[in-house]
């Protein structure tokens, strides 16, 4: 099969193009035929070799995609040849008590298509059956394959784990990515105030069109007292930050006494100073969360394509990977890449 790959860990100019063996697939696993899928900054900081897991190569990357179902074990009854799919990325063991209470991304044994297994960016993949979910009719392979992580996380963030309510105050940053994008669809399903941030002017006007109520540039005024502005100081009852140290301080101060605080990125680094009185003194709550469950998917999927829908800022052909990575790491984009297999 064709496939996009890397033989050494120096990022996404060492992608390559060539063929590489068929994935064979055992009783209870899909072999789905990929015909889209997503970027992530996940996948630059394991190409790069600075995730703490180091894949074995050659090594097939990313997480995210859409296909159609190329053949079925013996064992998955869901599904049959010809079903157009999403693959779930979150691989888990199935057997331990996280697992079975459907809290498989807190299984010791999970991880992600992508990371140490091989990913989606070849002609197949093979995956659990249980992994392999309808894809909702309306909706391309493009959209599709911007699902996986990015609208799972999104939900189990203000969902699941914030515990988002009715009329809250949310702000999210990074609302020009495929993380900010889904955290402000999914926080508008509450009738909540979204106040987002963005890096240039270009994308306030496009945030405000997918819900954002208040949009910030973060380059040209602080966000903290943007916030305190914009709530006549009462602050917010949700941050959702996946920017790391250069915000997360402040982020914790933009959150009202008794407020959520949500983390799941670092792209400006995973160390920061922190005051525990700051913590405790104001009963703040700090949520780490790493993508999420297979219930969150099905979940969200119930509301795609007319409440949620994935916004595509562009495809790329599948030799040109190289430049989707390129414009990735350029910031300048709005919503999800992705690239047609």
């Amino acid at each position: 099969m064709k496939a996009l790959f890397y033989e050494e860990l120096k990022g996404y100019t060492g992608i390559k193009s060539g063929e590489l063996p068929m994935p064979v697939i055992m009783d209870a696993e899909v072999l789905v035929r990929v015909k889209a899928f997503s970027l992530n900054h996940l996948d630059v900081w394991v190409m790069s070799g600075t995730y703490p897991l180091k894949p074995p190569l050659p090594h097939i990357f990313g997480s995210d995609c859409a296909g159609v179902v190329e053949k079925a074990g013996k064992a998955v009854s869901h599904v049959k040849p010809g079903d157009e799919v999403i693959v779930h990325p979150g691989l888990s063991c199935g057997r331990c008590d996280h697992c079975l209470a459907g809290k498989d991304n807190e299984c010791k044994e999970f991880t992600l298509l992508g990371v140490v297994t091989p990913g989606v960016s070849a002609e197949y993949v093979k995956v659990p059956a249980a992994n392999i979910f309808r894809k909702p009719s309306g909706l391309s392979f493009e959209e599709a394959a911007g699902i996986g992580i990015t609208y799972v996380t999104a939900w189990t963030s203000l969902v699941l784990r914030a515990g988002i309510r009715q009329g809250d105050t949310v702000l999210i940053h990074g609302g020009g990515g495929g993380a900010g994008t889904a955290l402000i669809q999914t926080a508008k399903l509450f009738n909540t105030r979204v106040i987002t941030t963005v890096g240039d002017d270009g994308k306030i006007e496009k945030a405000k069109a997918i819900g954002a109520d208040n949009v910030i540039n973060h380059t040209k005024e602080d966000f903290l007292e943007a916030v305190k502005r914009i709530t006549s100081g009462s602050r917010v009852d949700i941050v959702v930050d996946h920017v790391g140290a250069t915000t997360f301080n402040r982020s914790l101060a933009a959150v009202r006494k008794g407020g959520q605080v949500v983390t799941f990125g670092s792209t400006t680094g995973d160390e920061v100073p922190l005051s525990l009185r700051h913590v405790f003194g104001r009963s703040l709550a700090i949520h780490g969360v790493y993508t999420g469950p297979r219930s969150a998917m099905a979940e969200c999927l119930k509301l795609f394509p007319h409440r949620l829908r994935t916004v595509v800022d562009s495809v790329f052909e599948f030799k040109d990977a190289q430049k989707a990575y390129e414009k990735l790491l350029s910031r300048q984009f709005f919503g999800k890449i992705v690239v047609k297999v």
